[in-house]
């Protein structure tokens, strides 16, 4: 559709018509997905539509004329400031997102620098490289170079590496807790030392775990500190539309006082709008999200969440166990909450071949590179279906062990062999010719004659060209 329509169109039909269009949707409601969606249940999303729709139209681009939102706003940082062990003097903000809770220190930690030291210099930080990839993204947004720290043997950070990687144009250390792609926690403590020992601040990327692991610790967990008890951590982010089951468009970024914050705000003083302050990037902030996020958490509660943490562990170890049990397969790392990943451990076990089967099956496989592996995340509705899904994981590597040419043939061939591509910048050329065809005034996913999606397309054109150079060269 490229114009708007000329008559109205009856509610009950644009409503019908609307539901046909997720029928090629991926099947979250069955728990047949391992990302994007933290469903509850459905008793759970009606009574969060309905907190949502109170505040429908509701803008906390104002909090002097929606004091509600406000009032839902400065609960929310408050409770999850306490929840992560912040004192009375921590503060935040809402905001729409863990990216907006990535992009946002980003920027507040720039203009301190630029506060601090009165210099022209380009500003460094210094993550892992198994940095949520917002950070990236949050670098190239805001004139900030990301210095990738390498990760040891167990996929955490190397500190000394962080260490010796520091110099005077850094202004920001960041670690993971947890990582995503493996579910590990960064040695937050030692990050600390080093933030203390140079002045720097450190945030902790907790939008994962933020709403799960002090949970998981009062359910008698073993999780190494992360959060504000440790000295050198000045800002952390967490987002409540994930573990912490709120409605889509809610995360907080939390810091340790006012003095980093502040810097975070965009105030303009001469427009002839009027004097204009805002919190964070949005302008317009649906009170709706607002609403929801703390009606989540009244109605989950500590007692709720701990449940909920107990519930999602005890999923999380049977599906390790049972992968494990899996002859050639092992989990990657030692992942302290319930997102993981798996790779094959049998030269005869391609893991992108397995994904495909599993996808076959009717599964949505998430895919990793570096290392090659699957992964998981894991919420409370999993537990009707691991059996299932450790059966037909088994039932998965033993046909790609029995067919070993299933490596080479589908997205298991390519994702292989994206993964191992040398030249990478040729990699981003193609996703962005993808990109601009997906943004097109056509709008919708491209497929193939095969009904492929135009990931597989771009793929396979990635291929084709890297098969021109390579004989080039040869």
């Amino acid at each position: 559709m490229k114009t708007i329509p000329k008559k109205a169109l009856k509610h009950a039909d644009i409503l019908e018509q609307m539901r046909g269009f997720s029928d090629s949707d991926v099947n979250y409601r069955d728990s047949r997905t391992w990302s994007l969606v933290y469903h509850l249940d459905d008793q759970h999303t009606e009574f969060l539509k309905q907190a949502y729709g109170m505040y429908f139209s509701e803008n906390a681009l104002n909090p002097m004329a929606f004091k509600s939102l406000k009032r839902f706003e400065t609960d929310i940082i408050n409770m999850t400031a306490q929840m992560l062990s912040g004192d009375k003097k921590a503060v935040g903000t809402l905001t729409s997102g863990g990216t907006e809770s990535c992009l946002l220190p980003v920027l507040t930690y720039r203009d301190l620098a630029r506060a601090k030291r009165k210099l022209p210099f380009t500003p460094e930080m210094i993550a892992p490289e198994s940095i949520h990839v917002a950070w990236s993204k949050a670098a190239q947004y805001f004139g900030v170079k990301i210095r990738y720290a390498p990760l040891k043997q167990d996929f955490r950070v190397d500190v000394e590496a962080v260490r010796k990687m520091i110099n005077r144009r850094t202004i920001l250390l960041v670690g993971s807790a947890p990582s995503y792609p493996h579910g590990v926690i960064d040695p937050i403590e030692e990050l600390g030392k080093v933030a203390q020992q140079y002045d720097l601040p450190l945030h902790v990327d907790s939008c994962l775990g933020g709403f799960l692991l002090p949970f998981i610790e009062k359910n008698d967990g073993s999780i190494p500190p992360f959060d504000f008890r440790i000295p050198g951590v000045t800002s952390i982010s967490a987002d409540v539309h994930k573990y912490g089951f709120a409605a889509k468009g809610a995360s907080t970024v939390v810091y340790r006082d006012m003095k980093y914050m502040k810097h975070q705000f965009f105030i303009h003083q001469d427009w002839p709008g009027g004097v204009f302050a805002s919190p964070a990037l949005l302008g317009t902030r649906p009170g709706g999200s607002f609403a929801a996020a703390w009606a989540a958490i009244h109605a989950l509660g500590e007692d709720g969440y701990c449940a909920n943490a107990q519930k999602i562990m005890e999923i999380t170890r049977e599906l390790q166990s049972g992968i494990t049990n899996i002859d050639g397969l092992a989990i990657l790392g030692q992942p302290e909450m319930s997102v993981f990943a798996y790779h094959s451990t049998d030269d005869k076990v391609n893991i992108f071949a397995v994904g495909d089967q599993m996808e076959s099956r009717g599964w949505q496989i998430d895919r990793l590179q570096r290392p090659e592996g699957l992964h998981v995340m894991v919420v409370p509705g999993h537990a009707r279906i691991t059996i299932e899904y450790l059966s037909d994981l088994k039932d998965s590597v033993e046909t790609v062990r029995s067919n070993p040419g299933l490596a080479a043939k589908g997205n298991a061939a390519m994702y292989g062999m994206i993964a191992k591509l040398p030249f990478r910048s040729m990699i981003k050329k193609e996703v962005m010719k993808m990109m601009e065809e997906l943004y097109s005034p056509e709008g919708s996913m491209p497929m193939d004659g095969d009904n492929n999606p135009l990931s597989v397309r771009i793929m396979a054109k990635i291929l084709q060209r890297f098969s021109k150079v390579k004989g080039a060269k040869e």
